[in-house]
């Protein structure tokens, strides 16, 4: 008589997390949930590098595999490992899924009141950050944080429950990564002190405030710094300096403005604040290795965002 095969509960909250996914994020793209600072990503294929932009934000894949390319770094998020990033970052990415496997991954969106009362809290209890700030890390996913995500993503499946139960979950699962084993970093960086904050700072105006024109002299001022230690501890934070940070941001801001809202190349330009539709085409294909149109048409899956689903389409509990 064969031995029953015994499925050890890692394996099974992460199928069961997979089994909820495949049903929250029906499409590939983005898929909104029933709350505001979550979202699901899927890819159904396997993507070659790529530059995306993300917001400061705890990324989670429960299937399929991304690694991140950061400056000099690689930074792998799977099933192992999930992706926290302190500031808003252009990088590039590789995905790697199959249509029978696809990616699955719950993106959720740093909240700053959340998180500095989290914080707060911490450092009351702990005592103060002994950690240098990090803009990016990849860190092992603990069962307590799988076990977090799971119940989000259960919440999520059921209108009540999203509304009854996720915003205290989301807060949940942001305490287990601030607790976590490179949490002291992160904290250091949400703390937002010392000359990281003060480059924290520039970087949310700059997003704030992408479509204006930008003097780095005054962002330098605002900041306390003179220009060359701006440019040198903006690069610090960021692989990049303060103008190709303001270009590759308002790129990237244009290209989502055409994937989602069928805008022109041209509208786009206009809105992230180019003056000339021929120079943004220019630096659009310089930057994405392809004109507005052929970016457009190849990404448009990739990123695309699907409205949080009706409260008929969602998984029941039964499900």
């Amino acid at each position: 008589m064969s031995e029953a095969v015994v499925i050890q509960p890692d394996v099974h909250r992460q199928q069961r997390m997979v089994e909820l996914l495949l049903r929250l994020a029906p499409r590939e793209g983005y898929t909104q949930s029933a709350l505001e600072n979550v979202r699901f990503m899927r890819a159904n294929q396997p993507l070659p590098l790529t530059p995306v932009l993300y917001e400061p934000s705890i990324v989670i894949v429960c299937q399929g595999r991304k690694r991140g390319f950061f400056g000099n770094k690689a930074f792998v998020y799977d099933a192992r490992h999930y992706l926290v990033l302190s500031v808003p970052l252009p990088f590039a990415t590789e995905t790697e899924a199959t249509p029978e496997e696809p990616m699955l991954a719950v993106a959720l969106r740093l909240d700053l009141t959340t998180t500095a009362e989290l914080m707060l809290a911490i450092e009351e209890g702990h005592g103060r950050i002994a950690a240098d700030p990090q803009s990016m890390i990849a860190t092992p996913l603990t069962g307590k944080l799988s076990d977090s995500v799971l119940r989000l993503l259960e919440a999520l499946s059921t209108p009540l429950e999203a509304d009854i139960l996720g915003p205290s979950l989301v807060r949940e699962i942001c305490f287990r990564v601030l607790m976590g084993e490179q949490g002291g970093a992160m904290r250091a960086a949400l703390v937002q002190q010392g000359n990281f904050g003060k480059i924290a700072r520039a970087l949310r105006r700059i997003h704030q405030h992408y479509d204006a024109a930008m003097d780095v002299s005054r962002l330098a001022g605002e900041a306390g710094m003179s220009v060359p230690a701006f440019h040198a501890h903006f690069k610090a934070v960021t692989q990049t300096t303060p103008i190709q940070y303001l270009k590759s941001t308002r790129l990237h801001q244009a290209r989502l403005m055409m994937i989602r809202h069928d805008v022109t190349a041209a509208a786009a330009a206009l809105q992230v604040g180019y003056e000339s539709a021929s120079q943004f085409s220019r630096e659009f294909k310089r930057f994405f290795g392809r004109p507005p149109g052929e970016e457009i048409a190849h990404m448009k899956q990739t990123l695309a965002l699907t409205p949080a689903a009706t409260f008929s389409h969602y998984v029941t509990a039964q499900n």
